[in-house]
């Protein structure tokens, strides 16, 4: 399939295919839009099945965060990368030293940050090659990991959907399934056990999830079955496409409100999930919280009180997305997705007007 006629290529102004026969790098980014600034969004290490899986992840990814950042209200536009190949065998300095040369010859045009598979201080090594990267440990601005933003903006985001559906200010109590304890799973579950919520997690790997049953009384569920638990709320924070045909009839939960990219594995998975009565907080609003974070560093002087204004937001944001739902009989993705988009719109049409009073002028 071709890059242009592919599902996911939605306009992107950019594919870049990144290959090293030296370093082993096969990597692809993707800039989806700079309307609205440099194109920002992090970097996936992921052995993908095959090269057009890892088109189609980079591909969504990126039009995702276009949305993500309009939506969170950020002078940024939407890129993503993804490097082909196993987190645990594949990695090397040469081979995230020549992804950052990668990352230069596109002049700031995208900025990279940590994703799946990819560490703080694996970008520390990146940074070597390129200022263009975010969610370092170190240099002008720098805070660190963004994922326990990312967490907290998710939380928020909980605790919107809660509101709504559930008519409830809090949590304590609720049943909560979280899928996936990576840094964003493992400080959510942090955030929810101290609001006193009643956690059920997965894992692919047994030794965290041994864990967050010791530190966080939680019950343990595998893989296979986390999604179809018997619960309140549905916390998908692994990989996307989990939301589709087969699953959605199988969940028994009034609400799925995670931090996965991509949760739905079709456009029209959104109105599926509203026909079955689920109230689904968009992946790319309510995980906002580590592009917030990562905006801030690089404005180039961060501003931790601007940060955490933005994340508490979140729950506004959300709130404001599922009345629009109701009002409209829409479904949340769609809402969210019309709302981005008009974002988008509105600053191609101040970029066309200004170049037009120039000319006039």
């Amino acid at each position: 399939m071709g890059v242009y006629n592919h599902e996911a290529f939605a306009d992107h102004e950019q594919v870049v295919f990144c290959h090293d026969e030296k370093t082993g790098l096969k990597a692809i980014i993707a800039v989806h839009s700079t309307v609205l600034g440099p194109a920002a969004g992090g970097c996936r290490m992921w052995a993908y099945r095959d090269d057009d899986a890892a088109l189609c992840d980079v591909l969504r990814l990126s039009k995702g965060m276009s949305y993500k950042n309009a939506m969170a209200g950020l002078n940024l536009g939407g890129g993503k990368a993804v490097i082909i190949g196993d987190a645990k065998t594949d990695k090397s300095e040469e081979l995230f030293r020549c992804y950052g040369r990668f990352v230069d010859s596109l002049g700031g045009k995208y900025i990279t940050a940590e994703d799946v598979g990819i560490s703080v201080s694996d970008m520390e090594v990146v940074s070597q090659e390129t200022p263009h990267v975010a969610g370092l440990n170190s240099g002008l601005a720098a805070s660190g990991d963004p994922s326990p933003f990312t967490a907290r903006g998710t939380f928020n985001g909980i605790r919107a959907a809660v509101k709504h559906r559930l008519g409830t200010e809090s949590v304590r109590g609720l049943k909560v399934a979280v899928q996936g304890l990576g840094h964003v799973g493992w400080h959510l579950c942090k955030y929810l056990h101290e609001a006193g919520a009643v956690l059920f997690v997965a894992d692919i790997n047994d030794e965290v999830v041994q864990h967050a049953v010791k530190e966080f009384g939680a019950t343990a569920v595998p893989c296979d079955e986390i999604l179809f638990a018997s619960v309140d709320v549905i916390a998908p924070c692994a990989l996307g496409a989990v939301l589709n045909e087969t699953s959605i009839p199988l969940l028994k939960t009034s609400i799925v409100a995670g931090a996965a990219n991509n949760q739905l594995a079709k456009t029209s998975d959104g109105e599926l999930l509203r026909t079955w009565d689920i109230l689904y907080a968009p992946d790319y609003v309510i995980n906002a919280g580590g592009i917030i974070n990562v905006a801030a560093e690089i404005e180039g002087s961060y501003d931790r009180k601007w940060v955490d204004t933005k994340v508490a937001a979140i729950y506004d944001v959300l709130m404001d997305i599922f009345e629009r739902a109701d009002k409209e009989k829409g479904s949340t993705s769609d809402i969210a997705d019309l709302i981005a988009q008009e974002k988008i719109d509105s600053a191609v049409k101040a970029v066309t007007k200004g170049k037009q009073d120039q000319i006039v002028a």
